[in-house]
This record gives C-alpha cells, structure tokens and sequence, in this order.
C-alpha cells in the first residue's frame, strides 16, 4: 500500500548509522514542515532542549512515576540514532517536532508491555541472505551501505512482506497472556496514525515520520479512523515526569534485539563518523583498525603499521570470499585477532569493551528539567569536581585537606542512599585514618535512584538523613542500626548520628543477643574514638558502650556453653574483634570486666577448644599470664588420654584457638615447642592421621617464612631456627625420617 503524498514515511534501525545518514539527506532534500518521530507522545515539551549547546550524545529520555520512580521508561538516543538526528533537525530549523508514539502515561499505568515482533522471520531472512543472524544481514545491507538511493521504499516493501508473514501466524497464536501485549501493540500504531491526521489537520502538508522499520507498513493506510478511535477508547493513565540524562554506549549494548539495544555502539559511532567524512569502505577499515593498533599499543603490544596493512588486506579477502560489499565488523575482527593479536583471542575482551561497545558517556544540560535532589546532586559534583565516568577510575583522598574530605562525605552519603558510585579499597601497609581510596564508576540506573530518593528530600544532606531515620525505625536488631551508624559517621551528619545512638540504647536495654551486643560495639568505639571531631557527643556514646561492654562480659560465658564447630570459628572472630577494641579504648573498668571474662572462658569445663585456646592466647598477649602458666594451661590440655575421636578434636581445636595468627610464639618459646613436640610424638598412628587435617589447618595460617623456619628447627634440632648451621647432636639420619611426616603436618615441601 502506498502512503498518501503528503506522508512521507522513512522506516529506520534503531541507532542505525546508516539509516541517521541517509534520513539526515532526505530530510535536507524534502524540507518537511513536519518531524514526527517514534517516542512518547507526552515527552514532547522536553525536546526543544536536544538543540543545546551542552547536549551531549548519548543520552536517554527518561519518564517516570513521580509517585513510583522505579516504574520508568527510558528511551536511549546516540548521535547515530536516526531519531537524534531528526530531532535535533526539527529544533534547528524550528518546525513541527513531535513523538509521536503512545504516551508513557498510558505504558507505565500497567504492568503489560507491547509485544515485540517474532524474531523468527528475521532471522529466516538472514538465513536466505547467507548470514548468521538478522542484525548482521541489517549491518551489511543498510548501516554500512554506500548507495542510500530508494533505501526507504525499499525497506517499506521489505518491512510489508515480513509483516504479512508474520502477523498470519500471531493472530492463531494469541491466548490470555499474550493478548493484552498484542493489544497495546496496536494501540501504539493507532496512536501513531491518529498523531499524523492531527498534523495533517493542523495543516502540514509535507509529514517526516520517523519510525522502526517495523510499524511503517501498518501508517500506510490513515482510512482506518474509527477503528482507531474505538482502541484508544478508555486508556488508562498515570501521572508523569520527564528528564534528559546521561547515557552510555555500555547501556545501550545491553539488551539486543528489535526496539532494543545495539552490540556494538562504538563500532556503529566509527560508522556514522567515517558516514560524515564520505569516507570509502577501504579508509573505514584503516581507520578502525588504526583505533584497534593503539589500543593494542597502549598495552605495551605490539602493533606495526605493517600489521595494519595486512589486516585490512585480510579484511577484505574475507569480505570478497563471503560476497560482501565491504569488510563489516566480523570481519575486522577475524583480521584482528589473527594479524595484531597473533591468534590470541585475550587482547579482543579488550578491544570488544574500549572500541567495539566503547566507554563514551553523554552529558546535559546542568538547566535541564531535574527533580530538586538531582540538581543539588549535580551542583555538588561540579564543585568538588567530581565527573561521572562511565569507566572504573580510581579517587585518592587525603582526609586532612577539607576539599578532600568533602569528597568522601558526598560519596559515603551516596552509599547510604543506594547509589553506590563508589566503593572504598583498601590500602595495603596504611593504618592511619586519613587515607581514603575510591573505586568510581557511574553507572545510568544510578539516575533512576536518584529520582527515587528524591521523595526523601531535595537535597542529599536532607534525603539521606530521613531515608536513614526510616531505615533504623524499622530495624529490628543492633547489627543494623549499628552498620547504619557506622555509614553515618562517615557521611559526617551528626543528627543522624545522634537519633542512632538514642536508638541503639532503646535497643540494647532490651536485647539478650550477645552476639549482636558484640557485632554492635566495634562502629560505637569508633563514634567515641572520634567523636570529638565528628561533633558527637562522647557522653552518650561512653554511656552505649558502656552498657554493652558489661552486658557483654556477663552473657558471653554462657552465650559460648555449647557451640558446635562452626558457631564457635564466628563466636572466636567475634571475641578477637571485642578484645582489639576494649584494648584500644584502654578503660580500665573494661579491661578488668574483660579479663575476667576471658578467664572463664579458658577456665570453664565444656568450652570449645577454639575459645578457650583463644582466651588462653589473649590473657598470654596481655601480659596477665606468664608464659609458664600459659605452657603449664597447654600441658594441662595434652596430657589428658583421648578416649575417642571428639576428645582429640578438641585438643587440636584448642591448639588453633592458641596458636591461630602467628606462629612465631611457638617457634621461640621452648618450653611451648617441647609440649607440642611431646604431644604429638606421643600420638600412635591412627590418632596422627585422625587429628593431622586439624593441625594442618593451624599451620596454614601462619605463613610460609614461618612454616620454613618450624620445619629447619625440626631439620636441625636446634632451640633456635635462625641457627640451622648448629652442629647436630643427635642421629641425623635418625631424625631425617620424620622429616615427611613434619612437613605433612606443615603443609610444605621437605
């Protein structure tokens, strides 16, 4: 069917470089005093800001449900997209520009989407064509070609054909749940029809459209007034918003298919631009593949200009040999990775992420339509000069320089928000806490959490604050509140501060979970380490830790009565955690309470191995017990007669509770070697191969200088290891046979 004359119908690939440059032409050629393109109808007051100096492609519409922003629709555009391109066309030349589709107001109202069209008379149509699948087919026949003559109709007649075939087999298919998706399909296609006869009454005489190469055979025919009306008849509908923002090639290739996605952006940007310099298909392959050998360069690899000869010469065998026009990317790539990688397929995850997808992300205008939140966000970030990069880079921050910790303020208050734009390494060899190392990258979505956080506030200080209040007043035990607490520190607002900690008290006056008390004490040491320059109040945070430290001490003994393997290895990172953290605090009421603690815990009958080895380790640490009465505690454990598997267990758990973390305490004190020397001498065969596994799993946490220097002190016999020159005074040979067996139990070659 043929359009009426004053309808021009120009059916385009989504993000297509070649459709964008032959519709660019045609619109030049026609001079239409209408534009109307596939997009939200109730987006149209936003498009006049795509001919702003500081729109930068890419970048997507974005519509959303103020009062659900998670409920959004987001419509992706590049500077090859063929919609960019006859949009900013339209602004330039101040004509009727409009979207044309059905409104996001009607789409985000229910949860159906439009079905798609069935992706297999596509591919059957690539099938015939020899490709491997309908996008490649696309590429070769329409993005990459040179000749844009009659492309339109061409693709219209295509598109009729398709549609014809396809639309035969859905109509016999269609049940409950794909009735409603077939429904809005046509709904938006009546919506566009109706768009057009309201141009044409408003008096345009000569209407661009601008749709997916899909819809233009159901525009054709306008005749179908009434029918339109009645499937457009009660839409439902929502209140929305619209913004422009930032988008990146990366998001774009995500999804693929039809209406989607793309696979490769920055290959499809290398065609639009080599499009506008005229350039032939040799001089796009070159270009690529010159892009391809710095890449490979900068990687210290090495790429010559006679490599890249070679591969274009490759490029083109390969194109001639599949009867294509002109090398595509497929090609390019098979020439790659046989000239410049040498076979290697590892360099193109490289070259498929910089080049092929690309790092490019868009810009806005800093005036553009923004919720309160977004704007004061965006404020923030210029004046601590802190650009979103679609790309991992890497923030080093000295806490010291005010600008510096400002930085880190905004980003830990982003965290709290649920927009994780950055996330803290650590730093090898630094314990201070003036440091800070960032890991940034911005991803689009970040912009959808945003718009959602703004029913928290209109600025961050603001949002952040409230939606944290929220969260603690639904939190339901110490860990929670505690972790927010410990964000809140970070984020510098002492309000927020203050409520946790009013809220932690009420808390943990009524909570019998010592493990939680524990996991809870650690972020609240900190508030009273460096409350004096957080502005917090130190008195009611002394007053919390107090509380929990003596709660603690009174329930950990019977918390720790009987726990199983696992529960125990927790509850001994848990006892490690409080013990750093009551030292550094040096109360002296805490450290009595906690020592004595510890000493039930070593001294009482039934304790795991693991926590009483550990509590024996800690008196050891902490100058309370003499290493005699440590070694008389050890020998006390060996010397009793293992009766069964468990007893023996426990014994070895005991030992790795002792020794876990260092073994230098071992390997120095003699009479502590002599205990376990003996003890493990005395085991017969069976108890050695029962308990081994245990021992071993001692041993491999100390490390390998460690291992080395316990295994030439067994070599040699002397009471040192650093003296393996010591001249024996034993039966060499005699000890050398124990020598396998000792470094079984140390995990290491003899």
């Amino acid at each position: 069917m043929t359009p009426p004359p004053y309808l021009h119908l120009f059916p385009i690939r989504h993000h297509g470089p070649g459709s964008a440059r032959a519709l660019l032409a045609a619109l030049r050629e026609l001079k239409p005093d209408a534009i109307l393109v596939e997009g939200p109808a109730d987006a149209n007051e936003i498009i006049p800001w795509l001919g702003h100096e500081a729109m930068e492609p890419p970048i997507a519409l974005l519509v959303y449900r103020p009062d659900k922003p998670e409920a959004a629709g987001s419509y992706p555009f590049a500077e090859f997209s063929p919609e960019f391109q006859a949009l900013r066309y339209g602004v330039a030349h101040h004509i009727v520009t409009r979207f044309f589709d059905l409104p996001q107001a009607v789409m985000l109202a229910t949860a159906a989407r439009p079905m798609m069209p069935d992706t297999a008379v596509f591919n059957q149509l690539a099938s015939l064509t020899g490709h491997r699948d309908y996008e490649l087919w696309w590429n070769a026949a329409i993005e990459q070609r040179q000749n844009q003559t009659d492309l339109f109709a061409g693709i219209l007649e295509l598109m009729t054909a398709m549609r014809t075939a396809a639309e035969g087999t859905v109509a016999g298919e269609l049940d409950e749940k794909t009735e409603l998706p077939h429904k809005l399909a046509q709904q938006r296609e009546a919506h566009m029809r109706r768009a057009i006869r309201q141009a044409r009454a408003e008096g345009c005489e000569r209407i661009a459209v601008v749709c997916g190469a899909w819809h233009a055979p159901a525009l054709c025919d306008l005749g179908t007034e009434a029918a339109d009306d009645a499937l457009l008849a009660n839409l439902p509908g929502v209140a929305v918003e619209t913004a422009w923002v930032p988008w990146t090639y990366g998001r774009i290739s995500a999804t693929t298919g039809y209406g989607a996605g793309i696979r490769a952006p920055g290959w499809y940007h290398h065609l639009w631009q080599m499009g506008q310099q005229q350039a032939s298909p040799t001089q796009m392959s070159i270009h690529w593949l010159s892009h391809v050998a710095q890449l490979l360069r900068d990687q210290d690899l090495d790429a010559s200009s006679a490599h890249i000869i070679e591969a274009v010469r490759l490029a083109e065998s390969l194109a001639a040999l599949r009867g294509l026009a002109a090398p595509g990317l497929p090609e390019l790539n098979e020439a790659t990775q046989t000239v410049l990688c040498f076979g290697d397929a590892a360099p193109m995850q490289l070259i498929h992420k910089r080049l092929i997808v690309g790092e490019r992300m868009g810009a806005v205008p800093p005036d553009s339509p923004m919720i309160p939140l977004q704007r004061d966000l965006h404020q923030q970030q210029r004046r601590l000069r802190l650009r979103p990069e679609p790309e991992p880079t890497t923030l080093n921050l000295d806490l010291r320089s005010d600008s510096h910790r400002e930085r880190s303020q905004l980003l830990h208050r982003l965290n709290l928000l649920k927009v994780p734009w950055g996330k803290i390494t650590p730093i090898r060899g630094q314990s201070g806490t003036y440091q800070e190392v960032w890991q940034l990258a911005w991803k689009p979505e970040f912009v959808v959490r945003v718009i959602e956080a703004g029913v928290w506030g209109n600025t961050v200080v603001t949002a952040v604050t409230n939606f944290a209040t929220d969260q603690a007043n639904h939190a339901q035990d110490l860990p929670t509140l505690t972790h927010l607490l410990d964000q809140a520190l970070l984020a510098d607002l002492p309000e927020l501060v203050l409520s946790l900690l009013e809220r932690i008290e009420a808390q943990a006056a009524g909570s019998s979970d010592v493990p939680h008390m524990m996991d809870a004490l650690l972020p609240l040491a900190r508030v009273l380490r460096y409350g004096d320059v957080r502005q917090t109040n130190p008195e009611l945070v002394r007053h919390v830790v107090d509380t929990l430290v003596t709660r603690i001490c009174i329930g950990l003994p019977s918390t720790c009565a009987s726990l199983d393997n696992d529960a125990a290895a927790e509850m001994l990172d848990r006892v490690t955690a409080v013990h750093t953290t009551i030292a550094t605090q040096q109360n002296v009421n805490h450290l009595a309470a906690w020592e004595q603690t510890l000493r039930q815990l070593a001294d009482q009958p039934g304790m795991h191995g693991l926590l009483a080895g550990k509590a024996t380790r800690l008196l050891l640490d902490t100058a309370v017990f003499q290493p005699s009465e440590a070694a008389l505690r050890l020998e006390r454990v060996l010397s009793g007669t293992a009766i069964d598997a468990n007893q023996l267990s426990q014994m070895a758990f005991w030992i790795e509770g002792f020794l876990k973390g260092s073994g230098l305490l071992v390997l120095h004190d003699q009479t502590l070697w002599q205990l376990l020397d003996g003890w493990v001498m005395q085991l017969d065969a069976e108890r050695f191969q029962t308990i081994l596994p245990l021992l071993r799993r001692t041993f491999s946490t100390f490390s390998d200088a460690a291992r080395q220097q316990l295994m030439d002190r067994v070599r040699y016999g002397s009471a040192s290891a650093n003296q393996p020159s010591h001249a024996p005074t034993f039966d060499e040979a005699q000890a050398d046979k124990v020598l396998p067996l000792v470094a079984k139990l140390l995990g290491i070659q003899s």
